[in-house]
């Protein structure tokens, strides 16, 4: 029977490979690129992750996560109709990928033996970075950069997971609460415009 952290991982690479192809759509990339942008999306943030923890990137060792994200592809050509016109599409699938990814990330590095410190960091890591590359290869400013609450949503998350630890809440639970946290960050800093405030520098006077 498959866990529940395996679960979030491939519905994370499903959801983030989606959002991937939503915004490739949107530049009128071919269906090879899109793949390309979609993949990068779903694979990115963990790529840096494992890199970092010294182990082999997850997606060399098994084909599945190539698979997964070509089923993505595969659901946006056949819904592609209600996929690519809806405004908030990217929006849902990025936000799910982003928290589910977040707690994929920071379970994998407790199993590495790291402190939760460092955990926190690469959930965020593994949550925030495909975005970042997904962003660059649209030739967008990445969201992560941006006033939006993004990177913050999977630390908040984190720290749920944190506290969760102290509570008598089995694992899977635990890490179903950390995700939810994480999505439930981003969804309401959109929808009542919750932000940081902007760094802004001195004009230069022309």
């Amino acid at each position: 029977m498959i866990d529940f952290i395996t679960l979030c991982d491939y519905v994370g690479t499903f959801a983030f490979a989606i959002s991937g192809i939503r915004l490739a759509s949107a530049k009128q990339f071919d269906w090879f690129g899109a793949y390309v942008v979609g993949l990068v999306t779903a694979v990115g943030g963990g790529t840096l992750r494992d890199i970092m923890l010294n182990t082999t990137p997850f997606w060399m060792t098994q084909a599945s996560y190539m698979i997964v994200s070509g089923l993505a592809l595969l659901f946006v050509l056949i819904f592609r109709r209600y996929v690519i016109r809806l405004n908030n599409t990217f929006f849902i699938f990025d936000a799910i990928g982003l928290g589910l990814f977040m707690v994929v990330g920071l379970d994998k590095t407790l199993t590495y033996g790291f402190p939760m410190w460092t955990a926190i960091v690469m959930g965020t890591i593994t949550g925030a970075f495909g975005g970042m590359l997904r962003d660059i290869l649209i030739n967008e400013v990445p969201l992560i950069f941006r006033k939006d609450i993004y990177a913050l949503a999977c630390v908040f998350g984190g720290f749920i997971y944190w506290i969760c630890l102290a509570t008598p809440l089995s694992e899977a639970m635990t890490q179903f609460v950390a995700a939810f946290s994480c999505v439930l960050a981003r969804v309401v800093a959109v929808k009542y415009h919750i932000s940081l405030p902007v760094l802004k520098g001195e004009e230069q006077n022309r």
